[in-house]
């Protein structure tokens, strides 16, 4: 009996060795995509700020803080897209933030178990649709309601493509990941932690807002993080509504914009030359944008928790 438990033990050590190291040998794997894909981009992006690059060498210092960019002129400046891409994301974060953490406390929280699975369903599904989807309700249905809006304000618009319509575009595809991670982070803080506020006197909506939106903060801030990163890389939906000016910043929300993804799919049918090139070379710019970005943010969510 003895000989076979120990027969039993050895056996379940290798299968875990052997699962340990297909494990590890698909987290290698995909990690390699990831750096194959950086140092691609990164060898590209930096080609054309290289002396002996075969299309002209550029100016590294112009391309980052120009304020023009027009490709037909050979102007390559991303100050002012690097300036519009940031704005109009932080501000869709701001207004899909609220509405998205008051939806998921509801959902999680107060309404009835048939509703709350029904509206998470809802949540999902929207999540799940294609950017082009988003873009093309963006351009029928929130550019005539920009235009509208500027008619009755007396302002032209580019027929309601502007500023303000990627914030709302960005918003609203955003909002869907931001509630579902809020959702998941609200539905794992420990009950206990409601019960004694409850026991200390505390009503259910200060148990809420002071208790289990607190203690999930943590998923709240990853949601916020990939809404973030979403609103910063997508470019099919946002170049139907943007515009594409040629200079800025774009601080007028009726005015046409311009971000970095937009502009990278601009030239989507460059395949070679300096405007293919400068186009991984504004990657390289999102990518660094991106991580200043997500470090703030994590910055500012340890911040809060000291706070509290």
């Amino acid at each position: 009996m003895m000989l076979v438990n120990k027969q039993k033990v050895a056996a379940n050590k290798l299968k875990d060795q052997i699962f340990k190291k297909l494990f590890m040998a698909m987290a290698i794997l995909s990690g390699s995509f990831i750096v194959i894909i950086v140092l691609f981009v990164f060898a590209k992006g930096i080609s054309p700020f290289l002396p002996n690059y075969e299309f002209g060498q550029q100016n590294l210092i112009s391309f980052l803080t120009g304020m023009t960019y027009r490709q037909d002129i050979g102007v390559y400046g991303v100050g002012f897209i690097v300036i519009n891409t940031v704005l109009v994301s932080f501000i869709a974060l701001l207004l899909a933030t609220p509405l998205s953490v008051l939806t998921a406390l509801f959902i999680a929280k107060i309404a009835p178990k048939f509703l709350s699975k029904a509206m998470q369903a809802i949540i999902e599904l929207l999540a799940s649709i294609p950017s082009i989807v988003y873009g093309l309700f963006a351009a029928g249905v929130i550019n005539n309601l920009v235009k509208n809006l500027a008619s009755s304000l007396n302002i032209a618009t580019f027929g309601g493509s502007s500023y303000l319509s990627v914030v709302l575009l960005l918003a609203i595809m955003i909002s869907p990941i931001l509630t579902s991670l809020t959702i998941t982070a609200i539905q794992a803080v420990d009950y206990n932690l409601e019960e004694a506020s409850l026991a200390l006197g505390a009503t259910k909506t200060q148990t809420n807002f002071k208790v289990v939106l607190t203690a999930a903060k943590s998923g709240i801030f990853a949601g916020m993080i990939l809404g973030l990163g979403r609103a910063f890389g997508e470019a099919t939906a946002v170049s139907m509504v943007a515009g594409n000016k040629l200079f800025g910043p774009t601080f007028d929300f009726f005015d046409i914009t311009r971000t970095l993804t937009s502009t990278m799919l601009a030239g989507l049918k460059e395949t070679t030359g300096l405007d293919y090139d400068i186009r991984f070379s504004i990657g390289i710019v999102l990518m660094i944008v991106i991580f200043i970005s997500n470090y703030g943010l994590n910055i500012l969510k340890k911040n809060i928790g000291n706070n509290i």
